[in-house]
């Protein structure tokens, strides 16, 4: 079985959970001890991280590096990611699309 990583995809994954974590570059940087630029070229895609790299920048964002380097995330991820999506928004706006979504949960065989 062959495996080849998208780096780019990679990037893109590592920089949402940065977002979802409110970290800017450098932050992620610091925590991590490497540099803002190398952050942003892991973003990019275009360095390619160690292992140690990895699971520095996994463990700073408290996520898995399957979900990293997979792209497979569970369901506490993804409930995880919309919480912070919702966070700061109208209180009466966030009640109205957990009704609907909860609605859509319920009918969701019929989907």
């Amino acid at each position: 079985m062959s495996f080849e990583v998208d780096y780019y995809a990679l990037g893109m994954r590592i920089r949402a959970a940065r977002e979802r974590k409110f970290l800017t570059q450098e932050q992620l940087g610091e925590i991590c001890s490497l540099s803002t630029a190398h952050i942003g070229h892991i973003e990019r895609g275009t360095r390619t991280p160690s292992v140690d790299t990895l699971c520095s920048i996994s463990s700073a964002l408290g996520v898995s590096l399957d979900s990293l380097l997979l792209d497979n995330f569970d369901g506490d991820d993804k409930l995880s990611h919309l919480s912070s999506l919702l966070k700061g928004k109208d209180p009466e706006k966030v009640k109205r699309f957990i009704t609907m979504i909860t609605a859509m949960a319920e009918k969701i065989d019929e989907i």
